[in-house]
């Protein structure tokens, strides 16, 4: 089970990660976790879906327009 304390600073309240949790989760201070509403509860993740789906669409263009992108690097 995971433990985060909760404490408050300033008119916020934030939440201590253990550094194991931060290594396994590959981020250090400064980077963003992002909270996904799951049917269990939130999942925390350093992943932004928001982001992948924009990267979706890039490989979807890059793929169809290859030839004109080779061109244009040159």
């Amino acid at each position: 089970m995971l433990e985060f304390k909760l404490r408050k600073a300033g008119n916020s309240v934030v939440a201590t990660i253990p550094k194991e949790i931060l290594g396994q989760l590959n981020v250090k201070e400064g980077d963003t976790l992002f909270g996904i509403q799951t049917r269990d509860g939130v999942l925390l993740t350093p992943y932004d879906p928001e982001m992948a789906e924009y990267m979706e669409i890039a490989r979807g263009i890059m793929a169809r327009d290859r030839d004109a992108l080779r061109e244009l690097a040159k």
